[in-house]
């Protein structure tokens, strides 16, 4: 009888975020750069483990950084109620000075974590103006 691993929270948590991670890569179309820079990575083949479930426990800053593009995902969806236009908001180039007329996803993916923060900021003070 195989016996089951039984998970501690902190990689439930783990599991759980990386699961909707993975799936608003896929709707954001994100290419597996994309997905390193998100993540904090620098291992395509821990992206890629977990990716299918595996791979080594995740880390703090890297769920950080899931919580980060968790909650700027919910927040275009808000502004942006239409999917494809929600999806398309990332790559397009934006003048708002945060961005400099480049794309969200490019700010994002500057490889700070303080670039998903600002974009987090950004958007909190754009759902702020629309309610």
């Amino acid at each position: 009888m195989k016996r089951v691993r039984s998970h501690s929270e902190e990689e439930r948590i783990g599991l759980v975020a990386l699961r909707a991670f993975f799936a608003i890569a896929n709707v954001w179309e994100l290419n597996d750069e994309e997905k390193l820079k998100l993540l904090g990575q620098s291992d395509l083949g821990v992206v890629k483990a977990w990716a299918n479930g595996a791979g080594p426990d995740v880390g703090r800053d890297t769920l950080e950084r899931i919580s980060y593009v968790l909650v700027i995902y919910k927040a275009i969806n808000i502004l942006l109620p239409k999917k494809k236009v929600a999806s398309e908001w990332m790559r397009k180039p934006n003048d708002a000075p945060i961005f400099g007329g480049s794309s969200a996803l490019h700010r994002m993916t500057a490889g700070n974590v303080s670039d998903l923060y600002v974009v987090r900021q950004y958007l909190d003070a754009e759902l702020m103006d629309a309610g």
